[in-house]
């Protein structure tokens, strides 16, 4: 049994912008649970004691998150001031962890099922999955269950790629020594791979994998997982609330008479929802959250402090700390032709491959009355949006649109 394991969580999580900006990537909800707390959960399950969190991007919050949580595992943190790429993360780790130890990225879903099986490899393992395109992904050449190569994003097309869960022991750390600076000015783990691939079993992932490296991804995250929740009602639900579904309430929550609830949905600590609001499969209200008066939310995650109290439409979308929509602010999340929804993100247009997707909105935005979102729209933190506005596309922190 492997005791040790180590979780890269370092860095700043660049393509998820505008939610990385105030809240580190390995913080950000999964039906309601930060995907670090989901790793750490399932460690847990395969046996493992001591556990290595690499922090440097908002390491406080992290380690802050975790010190108050129950974990049931020893927790050490590994400080990386300055990010010179996966290698020297893996590296970080030396002289600290002994022996055989699981090695994951901080962005990725995972199940004891797939580390239990990861665990049955002879000698240093990683898993692989196959997904339609490659390119944004490492894709994997093996033989004979070994790794052969990785092409860091270089294959478009169906492809096996790596999945971001390893098994290594010290002899990685050797590998790491004796590979030099990318092309980025970087020490690549998928270069020290390379150098002892002989020794690399290759483990075929089960399952459906999940990388968050968009931030619609976390929409598709919390579809996958919102089917899981196990009923617990911790608030208060007041007479004539209709309920059809699993839901999870928090301490100090309150859902308000004429309220309506349509399948699974997850509400955290100190909410109010209603009265007469609907909440559709899929919502996530991560606390502290407002839902008000005849406001309609379908499959979308509502972030520490969101609120949307008068008169408004939100569908899958995600919502900023702290923001607040005006009454009557509408998100669309359907094109007319029904084609899967285009973003510009990070300077690029990029196809989502969701035919449903409303906005990705930071945190502490505000929207005037009556305010109109389109499909696709990304809001940076801080945004105003004034009274009957029409927006649509991307938008830089601290912008003012009329």
């Amino acid at each position: 049994m492997i005791e040790n394991a180590l979780i890269l969580a370092a860095g700043k999580g660049t393509r998820m912008w505008p939610l990385t900006e105030d809240i580190p990537k390995p913080l950000l909800p999964i039906s309601g649970i930060p995907i670090i707390k989901r790793q750490i959960d399932e460690l847990k399950k395969v046996g493992v004691k001591k556990l290595y969190i690499l922090i440097g991007y908002q390491m406080n919050e992290i380690s802050d998150y975790i010190d108050k949580t129950e974990t049931e595992i020893e927790v050490n943190y590994i400080i990386q001031e300055k990010q010179k790429g996966t290698g020297h993360a893996v590296k970080m780790a030396e002289n600290k962890i002994k022996g055989s130890f699981y090695c994951l990225n901080g962005d990725i879903i995972i199940n004891a099922k797939n580390l239990k099986k990861i665990n049955s490899c002879k000698d240093m393992a990683m898993m692989v999955t196959t997904v339609d395109d490659g390119s944004n992904f490492g894709a994997v050449k093996q033989k004979n269950g070994y790794l052969v190569s990785i092409i860091e994003k270089g294959k478009s097309g169906k492809c096996k790629i790596n999945a971001g869960i390893f098994i290594f022991n010290e002899s990685i750390f050797n590998a790491i020594d004796n590979t030099k600076k990318s092309i980025r000015g970087e020490y690549e783990l998928t270069d020290a791979l390379e150098l002892v691939s002989n020794q690399i079993e290759v483990i075929e992932f089960e399952g459906e994998w999940k990388d968050i490296g968009n931030p619609w991804d976390l929409i598709s995250a919390n579809e996958n997982y919102i089917d899981n929740n196990k009923e617990e009602i911790n608030g208060k639900i007041e007479d004539n609330v209709i309920v059809n579904g699993n839901i999870v309430l928090g301490k100090g929550s309150i859902i308000k008479s004429g309220t309506y609830i349509e399948g699974n949905v997850w509400i955290g600590e100190n909410c109010v929802i209603g009265p007469n609001a609907y909440l559709r499969k899929g919502t996530v209200l991560c606390g502290t959250n407002k839902i008000g008066a005849f406001s309609e939310i379908k499959n979308s995650i509502f972030l520490e402090g969101a609120k949307a109290p008068h008169h408004n439409y939100v569908g899958d979308s995600i919502i900023g700390q702290n923001s607040n929509l005006g009454s009557g602010t509408k998100i669309a999340n359907l094109r007319f032709d029904k084609r899967t929804i285009e973003v510009k993100h990070k300077g690029k247009k990029i196809d989502s491959g969701r035919r449903k997707l409303g906005a990705i909105i930071g945190s502490n935005v505000n929207t005037g009355i009556n305010a109109s979102i389109n499909a696709g729209t990304i809001l940076g933190n801080y945004t105003k949006i004034g009274p009957n506005a029409l927006v649509s596309g991307t938008y830089e922190s601290k912008s003012t649109i009329t």
